[in-house]
């Protein structure tokens, strides 16, 4: 990697893969998870996955990029992670718990590197490109609050007994 540029095509590739191997582990959260809304969050957020994915590959198009190649290795330990988690023997409610805490690491994960290639677009005079990337940072900020929400508001109680 010799410019900016290059280091951008690397972002949208290392993205592009963690959204492609997220899209095979959130069927996993949503058949664990032992609270409705938890598993409708889970479902939500994998048809957003599908749709992050499809945007970076219209980026991906319009800059003359293959996406695939690249293996998000951060993502692929994230998930990884979150399946030893699943392994582990739970409580139900201890389950819903740290299911979100396993996705959170996930979207902070997802927010760095959009933000980064947010960064780098706006930098390289890709205005278009870095709004279609500003609306999925705030589709995965969306998604934390969410998240944060479902477990300050009764999932990480209903754990504690």
């Amino acid at each position: 990697m010799k410019t900016l540029e290059d280091l951008f095509e690397h972002q949208l590739k290392d993205l592009y893969s963690a959204e492609d191997q997220l899209m095979e582990a959130l069927p996993k959260m949503v058949k664990n998870a032992k609270d409705k809304k938890l598993k409708k969050a889970f479902e939500d957020h994998l048809e957003e996955t599908k749709e992050h994915k499809k945007r970076i590959k219209n980026i991906c198009e319009k800059l003359g990029i293959e996406p695939t190649g690249e293996k998000c290795k951060a993502m692929e330990g994230l998930i990884k992670e979150a399946e030893s988690f699943l392994e582990e023997d739970t409580d139900d409610d201890v389950l819903n718990a740290g299911l979100i805490a396993e996705a959170q690491r996930v979207e902070h994960y997802e927010i760095s590197g959009y933000g980064t290639a947010v960064r780098y677009a706006r930098e390289l005079g890709h205005d278009e490109i870095a709004n279609t990337l500003q609306k999925t940072l705030n589709e995965e900020y969306d998604a934390d609050k969410k998240l944060n929400q479902m477990a300050e508001g009764r999932l990480n109680e209903e754990a504690i007994s």
